[in-house]
């Protein structure tokens, strides 16, 4: 695949079914993630990654973590439910370092582009995926699960499959819109 195309036609694709990525393409993610820009060479990045019995587990985590907030019946499913999407979830954890040179932030920023890359390098083998965060990424019972404390933070979960419908077509940007020169 071109990566040009790639970049510039990305698309979440939120319905997944297996395969997820095993083997060499699942190495192949990793190690893209692992090349991230990384001032300092901090490798300020931990990826948890579930499948099978590791979705049942991280199921049981956000629905633990419904529960502890008193949520509806409705929403503590919801949460329960939230792995089965794909037949893969990687957690994307920033894993901060001191350093007198490279911010918090940049190694925030730093595990996010980790988990672009993986979610780019999952399209370039015929996978596809989508990046959710949303409250249970900073929930104190989910922050406690991924061993999460301090400066450190859940970035995303990246959901991994195999494409179960057609992509929309990307929608156009006007850069002018978004874009200044000085």
């Amino acid at each position: 695949m071109d990566a040009l195309h790639l970049l510039t036609q990305r698309r979440s694709i939120p319905r997944l079914s297996a395969p997820a990525p095993q083997g060499d393409a699942l190495e192949n993610m990793l190690a893209a993630g692992l090349r991230a820009p990384d001032h300092g060479a901090l490798t300020p990045w931990e990826f948890v990654v579930a499948t099978g019995e590791g979705l049942d587990k991280l199921s049981s985590i956000l629905k633990r973590a419904a529960q502890a907030d008193n949520e509806e019946d409705a929403v503590v499913e919801k949460a329960a439910n939230s792995p089965f999407r794909a037949p893969m979830v990687i957690t994307v954890i920033a894993r901060t370092k001191q350093h007198d040179k490279v911010p918090v932030i940049e190694q925030h920023i730093s595990a996010g582009c980790a988990a672009q890359a993986m979610q780019m390098a999952a399209v370039a083998q015929g996978y596809q995926g989508f990046w959710r965060t949303g409250k249970w990424a900073y929930h104190p019972v989910v922050r406690e699960a991924f061993g999460v404390s301090g400066d450190d933070e859940i970035v995303g979960f990246l959901y991994i499959g195999t494409p179960d419908c057609t992509p929309a077509n990307a929608p156009k940007r006007d850069t002018s819109k978004y874009v200044s020169y000085l």
